[in-house]
């Protein structure tokens, strides 16, 4: 074994880790450019809180999503669900005097259900991912803006702020505890057990893993029950965090989370994932949006940014797959042909633009204090 690691080349070795060094370098890139443009608001320690705090919110949902889009799904009904887990536990807790202690774990349980429902949905009646999920993520937040009539819920027991914002003296914020944490069960369950395994062979060849004697639809039920539950948890850690939820709360959750997870480097095409690679893609994502807001940049513009890291990070990956299937040598050898240096350009194209949008904010922001 030493020996077979001995007599590959630094590329070989660096390969298997190609998903997290994509975002790594990007990470890298916008600290780079934050320590010369805005070194003293970048870099404050409440700063790097709220990096932390913001991207805690997505790990759970990140974690999950990895497994769903492993196995060639998709769940577009996250927000909702999480909004409607919090409105239920909302109400539960404030017209129904449940002790919080009792109304997450339901308000856990019923995200969970909710994933049960889409897993049924798509493997019982054969609808896609992408139509069965979108559907029910206009059917729950139906039910939460019939719940909520408008009605913003809000003051919650201390416990309940604290999963959302508290933090251990001395330590890091609890939100972020829990969301490494997740990131690390998720992390055991995909290298080291069968549902990890079977998610990733799924996720290959579903015919093959039927054939091999997988359930294929009761694994993947069991990977949007998952999902439900992890976006419920959200719910759960965004209420606590505003000490507040209304029915139209977590609008772009599905966006972002998908978004972070493919920025990761875990396939759209089934069969590649890297729980590592989620974990830094919700950082990069979180970074950058900090970074804009500090730059005062639109909102419009953060979108735009954000689509521009999407996109790069998609066709790079889509790239990379192309070559494995085809066996070009590995990304490293393919990255040699003329295909490969159109990527490379394309690529670069495509961060340059990221980076003039980061001038730009830069240079054009106005006075944070103006006088007068």
């Amino acid at each position: 074994m030493a020996t077979a690691m001995a007599n590959k080349s630094l590329s070989e070795r660096l390969e298997p880790y190609v998903a997290i060094i994509g975002p790594m370098v990007m990470i890298l890139a916008i600290l780079l450019f934050m320590a010369l443009a805005e070194p003293a608001r970048y870099f404050r320690v409440t700063n790097l809180n709220l990096i932390l705090l913001d991207a805690a919110l997505y790990m759970p949902m990140a974690m999950a999503m990895t497994f769903v889009i492993t196995q060639r799904g998709i769940d577009l009904s996250i927000g909702s669900i999480a909004a409607l887990s919090g409105i239920i536990m909302a109400f539960l807790i404030k017209q129904y005097g449940f002790s919080v202690y009792v109304a997450v774990p339901i308000a856990i349980m019923l995200g969970a259900t909710m994933g049960l429902i889409n897993g049924l949905i798509i493997t019982r009646f054969n609808v896609p991912d992408l139509i069965g999920t979108l559907a029910m993520d206009l059917v729950y937040r139906g039910f939460a803006l019939v719940l909520a009539k408008g009605l913003v819920l809000a003051r919650f027991p201390e416990f309940l702020t604290e999963i959302g914002r508290g933090q251990i003296p001395g330590f890091i914020p609890i939100p972020v505890i829990i969301g490494i944490a997740t990131m690390i069960a998720g992390y055991i369950l995909l290298t080291r057990t069968y549902f990890g395994r079977y998610t990733i062979a799924i996720g290959s060849n579903p015919e093959a893993a039927e054939l091999t004697g997988i359930s294929v639809n009761r694994h993947k039920v069991y990977a949007y029950v998952l999902m439900g539950a992890c976006a419920a948890l959200a719910g759960v850690m965004l209420t606590g965090k505003l000490n507040a939820i209304q029915a139209t709360s977590a609008p772009y959750f599905n966006l972002h989370v998908i978004a972070a997870v493919v920025v990761g480097g875990t396939s759209l095409f089934g069969g590649r994932a890297s729980m590592l690679g989620s974990f830094a893609g919700v950082l990069l994502l979180s970074m950058m949006i900090n970074a804009l807001v500090t730059l005062r940049i639109e909102f419009f513009w953060q979108s735009v940014a954000s689509g521009v890291v999407i996109v790069s990070s998609v066709a790079l990956y889509t790239w990379m797959q192309k070559k494995d299937r085809d066996g070009a040598g590995g990304m490293f050898a393919g990255l040699m042909t003329p295909d490969g240096q159109k990527m490379l350009r394309f690529s670069a194209a495509l961060i340059g633009v990221l980076i003039a949008l980061l001038a730009i904010g830069a240079l054009f922001a106005g006075d944070p204090n103006p006088s007068g």
